[in-house]
């Protein structure tokens, strides 16, 4: 309860003492960092989709001539390293700083992609995959953790969201300038230029990090409390340490800090015995298996292979996919519009219902028309239905990011969001190494798989997903400790409610915080509040 009301009086504080000369203000500044950070989550976006036209380019397969076996290591490596690298990140982070850390996976990522692009044999291609996966790993462990801990509260949700639409913002790139590459050469520079250019963006955030702020909630855990003030105030108030809004910050972040670390000890056995803390582990894993598991990464890594089972050729591929990406992009962009107004559960459990219909018509086209019945209709038919399901996936894609991070408490996050993510990165390296061998073995039936994926996903979220929707972090204990393990048919009305959930709904419904007038605890409560 304590948390939520400071929360509210310190935002109602900040509303009444707010600058009247709005160019002072930083959000803009604060938008930009996060931004910018984010160009780790595009490298990711990007790598994904430069693999499809790397491993089915002519002169790419020339001159490695690689097994079926190795074209899937090529995709797959990249996140073997991802697992090994958000594994590192967490314990990295605390230690040497959230800025070094992310230097340190641009610098690695730097490293692998030029050993890509300028590679001479098979072991180049595969080492560097290797090492710019543990960048990918690091980055997109650390990054929303950065965003997060330097942004103003009224911004927050805008800028973390950053991650999944900077991912798709990479993906979009790399699917026309792959595009442009296999269509217009012919030698080594269909491959080696795509795997190039994806170090230009590394470099930048390498070089360009240390004009960036450090993130002052690691500054105060250090005890470097007069950097961590500075930090504040040049990031909410232009600089000025004797603003009020950042005084009270600054005292509520070194208040949280020491609860942390009175807290932070969770034993191993904590994570299997204790009910609260397992059923939300398990959801944030099954969150980031079940994203893999709706064929997102076979589409990306494998869309050549997989369109030419139904008779559509390399080139048509590679233009459809970037047609694709953007399809993608402003799914994801709608998904940020509308999540918090319909709630996380409808999202995903429809999302998976829409995205295995489509699997199943594409499955069925596939069977029935093979590349020796050139089918324009059924041609067609697959695409449309390749870009309903990818503008769907929103709705996996970027919830699997979204909920694991708001559902853990402050001692479990960290722990619990790394451990999603090498779930994610362990499933995302298995599709990679399993997909062309099971598209040669199995050909269009291999799509059942993830016709079967996309209907169980929904049926285990819809009973076992309570909704998040505006409920304070503080409350997640409570609702995963008091809730049923079995959710399907309770109403949201029906979770555990306590003070703090009431405080909030208030603030919502009444707009307390933009009236910029003052109010009790009780009248809040009670909603008299003016």
């Amino acid at each position: 309860m304590g948390t939520a009301l400071q929360s509210c009086r310190l935002r109602r504080l900040h509303s009444t003492v707010a600058h009247e000369d709005q160019a002072d203000q930083p959000e803009l500044y604060q938008f930009l960092v996060g931004t910018f950070a984010a160009l780790g989550s595009f490298l990711y976006g990007y790598d994904l989709t430069i693999v499809a036209e790397v491993v089915s380019s002519g002169s790419f397969l020339s001159f490695f001539s690689p097994s079926t076996t190795q074209i899937g290591l090529v995709a797959s490596l990249l996140t073997a390293g991802a697992v090994v690298g958000a594994g590192i990140a967490y314990p990295c982070s605390d230690y040497f700083g959230r800025r070094a850390t992310i230097l340190a996976g641009g610098l690695i990522f730097c490293l692998g992609g030029a050993l890509q692009a300028s590679a001479q044999n098979y072991a180049y291609i595969l080492g560097g995959r290797f090492i710019a996966g543990m960048s990918i790993g690091v980055l997109t462990m650390i990054i929303p953790i950065y965003q997060a801990e330097l942004v103003h509260p009224d911004i927050r949700g805008l800028v973390t969201g950053l991650q999944q639409f900077m991912l798709g913002i990479g993906g979009v790139c790399g699917s026309w300038i792959s595009y442009g590459t296999y269509i217009s050469f012919s030698d080594n520079r269909q491959w080696r230029i795509p795997l190039g250019i994806q170090i230009v963006p590394a470099g930048l955030l390498s070089a360009l990090i240390f004009l960036f702020p450090e993130s002052p909630r690691w500054l105060i855990r250090q005890g470097q409390l007069e950097n961590g003030l500075q930090t504040l105030a040049r990031l909410h108030s232009g600089g000025n340490t004797s603003d009020p809004w950042i005084l009270a910050e600054f005292e509520q972040i070194k208040t949280q800090v020491a609860a942390e670390k009175e807290h932070s000890e969770v034993k191993f056995r904590d994570w299997m015995t204790e009910k609260s803390i397992f059923r939300r582990l398990l959801l944030a894993c099954a969150m980031q298996a079940g994203a893999q598991m709706t064929g997102v990464s076979a589409i990306q890594y494998y869309s050549v292979t997989i369109f030419k089972q139904i008779g559509i050729d390399g080139t048509d591929t590679l233009k459809y996919q970037a047609i694709n990406s953007i399809i993608g992009l402003i799914g994801e962009l709608l998904l940020m519009l509308v999540v918090d107004k319909m709630g996380r559960r409808k999202l995903v459990v429809g999302g998976n219902l829409a995205m295995c219909l489509t699997y199943v018509i594409s499955t069925i086209l596939l069977a029935q028309f093979p590349p020796t019945v050139n089918n324009t209709g059924a041609h067609w038919g697959f695409i449309i239905m390749t870009w309903l399901y990818n503008f769907c996936y929103a709705s996996m894609g970027s919830l699997s990011w979204m909920i694991p991070a708001e559902i853990f408490d402050t001692a479990t996050r960290a722990r619990g969001v790394a451990l999603g993510c090498m779930v994610s990165f362990a499933f995302n390296t298995m599709i990679g190494q399993v997909t062309p061998i099971g598209m040669t073995n199995s050909g269009w039936k291999f799509y059942i798989l993830f016709v079967v994926c996309n209907f169980t996903n929904a049926v285990f979220f819809w009973a076992m997903l309570p909704e998040t929707k505006q409920l304070p972090l503080e409350e997640m204990k409570k609702l995963f400790t008091d809730t049923p393990w079995f959710v399907g048919n309770i109403s949201k009305s029906e979770y555990p409610v306590t003070e703090a959930s009431v405080l909030a709904q208030q603030i919502e419904h009444k707009g307390l915080e933009d009236k910029g007038g003052t109010a009790t605890h009780d009248e809040i409560i009670t909603g008299n509040a003016v």
